[in-house]
């Protein structure tokens, strides 16, 4: 929807702000632009709708240059918020939230209705806020209305100039969620520039981290964690800020391998002294293809040890499951919910995989840790 191809921004004294970077935004996705003061980012974001025009390569929107396009029409079609909010005093709440529609040409009825309904969107009552005027309202409620005001004449594109970067933490991350949720109803292309890396990782479904004029990594969040193109990026986003961020971490790294099963129809005698010799309390059970069936610990294998009783007869279904497709954020938050402090996790046919405990995830983040506080006393 949005690519940029070896575009550069350079000045009358020779400055270079933006170098040769190219990349490309599907319809949907929010990308964040971040990086040092100076790197080039926000002068990337305004080049979108050339309030900075490029001086080489092309900029399309859908496919087409956006320097063949009018420029007050360009405008008209690309919301922009900024972190002064930057509200007509004199204009109430609705007048400010509308202005684009009447810009545009919408009749009276069509803006109103407009005007409503993304007062509503964004949490504030028009019944209430609609005939006020700005100085009337907190920074956050302010805020609110310039993201409805940027996306009342439905844009293609949405440029975002660090929003939330005057508020205070609280109304910071509240916004940041009121986003995240927009998001998922209007599902607009935007374009976020943040100095915060918590916050590009909460919101960028892509991370541009740009230094010096240029793209060092453009990647997914968990990419960017696990995966720093180099020192400059490992150092800019944090060593160990993946732990930080659980939700990144696949199941897979935390969970142990190879845990130890049985077939249903071994005999209890037999579990118990296979338990025993690994020093196990607990052992899954799967039948000959590795199909997860059921779960023992030792503490019932020895209450209910009869002749001829199987593991099948006293197995009970596991509880709490993970799928290895999940996060070590979603072991976190289950882990206290297993009965045996264990949580089997399987591939999408149902086969055993590997097996989260208590100590498989304090091993994983202590390590990390262990780690923070070596480089802090070098």
């Amino acid at each position: 929807m949005l690519k940029f191809e070896g575009v550069g921004k350079k000045y009358p004294n020779g400055f270079e702000a933006v170098k040769n970077i190219s990349f490309e935004i599907t319809a949907g996705e929010i990308l964040v632009l971040i990086g040092p003061s100076g790197c080039g980012k926000t002068t990337t974001m305004k080049m979108i709708n050339r309030l900075v025009p490029h001086t080489s390569g092309t900029i399309t929107l859908h496919g087409k240059d956006i320097t063949k396009e009018n420029v007050v029409t360009l405008r008209k079609n690309i919301g922009y918020v900024i972190q002064q909010v930057g509200l007509f005093p004199h204009y109430t709440i609705e007048d400010n939230v509308g202005l684009i529609p009447v810009l545009k040409g919408w009749d009276v009825k069509r803006k109103k209705e407009r005007v409503l309904e993304m007062l509503k969107l964004v949490g504030l009552d028009p019944t209430v806020y609609a005939k006020r005027y700005p100085k009337q309202l907190s920074g956050g409620q302010q805020q609110r209305v310039g993201v409805a005001r940027a996306l009342a004449a439905d844009p293609e594109i949405v440029l975002m100039d660090e929003p939330f970067g005057a508020l205070d933490p609280i109304t910071r991350e509240q916004l940041q969620d009121e986003l995240l949720r927009l998001q998922q109803e209007v599902k607009k292309t935007i374009v976020f520039v943040t100095h915060d890396m918590d916050e590009a990782l909460k919101l960028g479904d892509k991370i541009a981290i740009l230094k010096d004029g240029e793209i060092v990594q453009l990647d997914t969040p968990y990419e960017l964690l696990s995966r720093p193109a180099n020192d400059f990026v490992e150092s800019f986003i944090g060593k160990n800020r993946i732990y930080q961020n659980p939700e990144y971490i696949p199941v897979t790294e935390v969970m142990r391998e190879n845990p130890s099963t049985s077939l249903p129809g071994r005999s209890l005698a037999k579990a118990l002294t296979f338990m025993r010799q690994r020093k196990i309390e607990t052992l899954l059970v799967g039948d000959e293809s590795g199909k997860l069936l059921g779960i023992v610990s030792a503490y019932d294998v020895a209450a209910k040890m009869e002749v001829d009783r199987t593991v099948e007869e006293i197995m009970t279904q596991p509880q709490v499951v993970l799928q290895d497709t999940a996060t070590a954020r979603d072991a976190l938050g289950l882990i206290t919910q297993a009965p045996h402090g264990i949580i089997p996790v399987v591939n999408s046919d149902g086969k055993i995989t590997g097996i989260v405990t208590r100590g498989s995830l304090l091993t994983a983040f202590a390590s990390q840790w262990e780690g923070e506080k070596e480089e802090t006393a070098e």
